[in-house]
């Protein structure tokens, strides 16, 4: 039996800080062949419009994701997984997984137990063909999640917010399901300040709808889509608005860093 690693104090945890308590085996009750039709009835306007453009690119979605971010991507998605504390024999939820990007990493970097939760049935689709058969799948919302309370030892989520009509709500039930202690961390895209934002403006604008329309029509619609996405998102919920909401979820200890001149922003935490 391989020996267990010790895993080094996690960046920024104190020496003295609370102890850790095992999380409970997760509840997984999401299941039947009507999943997928419950899962999209239940899901608001602003979730049913990026399932829609979303959902058909499961087979190229990494490959173009990383061309469209200048290849940045992969590295965003390492840091976030280097922000998560947890080693082998430790449960992870990764919320809207997607093709399973952050599920792999949080296997390479880590060595724990990974559950993948999505609302696309197609992305799940492909993240199964990707994933050892260890990985749990399971189709669901984010706003409701079929787990127990404190099923988990951390939790990462890329790209949701901006997807649900109530992102405070949304962490509410995404710190429920995480034990005291355990660590949720969230990758999100950014908007530069300063001399870059007019760069940033002009790429998400001009540059990324025409790269998508060289690739697919599925993917000139994500082009054209994403950055009044980004900008509606932040002008609602600016930084200091976004952290409000994480402590009033119950998050503290938090910390961020803003990747790739701010185009992107990890932000991370500890449940309370």
């Amino acid at each position: 039996m391989p020996r267990r690693c010790r895993r080094p104090l996690h960046p920024g945890r104190r020496n003295g800080s609370r102890p850790r308590r095992p999380a409970a085996d997760p509840q997984l009750r999401a299941s039947g062949e009507n999943r997928l039709s419950r899962v999209a009835e239940a899901a608001s306007a602003r979730t049913r419009r990026a399932l829609e453009l979303f959902a058909p690119l499961g087979p190229t979605y990494e490959r173009y994701a990383r061309v469209l971010s200048l290849g940045q991507d992969p590295r965003w998605r390492r840091f976030l997984v280097s922000r998560i504390e947890a080693g082998p024999g430790d449960k992870v939820l990764d919320v809207a997984t997607g093709t399973g990007a952050v599920a792999q990493e949080l296997i390479r970097q880590k060595g724990c137990e990974v559950v993948g939760v999505d609302q696309s049935s197609e992305m799940l689709t492909v993240a199964r063909e990707q994933l050892p058969a260890t990985v749990r799948l399971v189709e669901a919302g984010a706003e409701k999640l079929p787990f127990d309370d404190a099923s988990f030892d951390a939790l990462t989520f890329t790209y949701l917010l901006r997807y649900v009509d109530d992102p405070g709500a949304t962490l509410r039930e995404l710190t429920r399901v995480v034990r005291p202690g355990g660590t949720i961390a969230s990758l999100e895209f950014g908007v530069p300040a300063g001399l870059w934002r007019p760069l940033w403006a002009a790429y998400v604008g001009a540059i990324l709808p025409a790269a998508g329309r060289i690739l697919s029509p599925g993917w000139h619609e994500v082009g054209r889509f994403l950055g009044g996405s980004i900008r509606e998102f932040w002008r609602r919920y600016p930084f200091e608005r976004q952290l409000e909401l994480w402590r009033a979820a119950g998050i503290d200890e938090l910390r961020h860093r803003r990747l790739s001149l701010g185009g992107a922003i990890v932000i991370w935490g500890n449940r309370a």
